[in-house]
């Protein structure tokens, strides 16, 4: 049985397994892609941010 057959017959063969693959598709894309989007703010922002410079300002 190949790789896609199995995938397949595991996770798109029912209109319920369809729908949750979905939703958890969904929320581990959004979840990554977040993550990513943040870290690259951070990246180009370093220096300038106020985890960066609070303690110029705090005692």
């Amino acid at each position: 049985m190949s790789l896609s057959k199995t995938i397949y017959n595991t996770l798109f063969k029912r209109s319920s397994t369809f729908a949750l693959t979905c939703v958890v598709s969904a929320f581990v894309f959004e979840r990554g892609f977040n993550l990513g989007c943040d870290t690259f703010f951070e990246t180009i922002n370093k220096g300038k941010l106020w985890q960066d410079i609070k303690d110029n300002y705090t005692q």
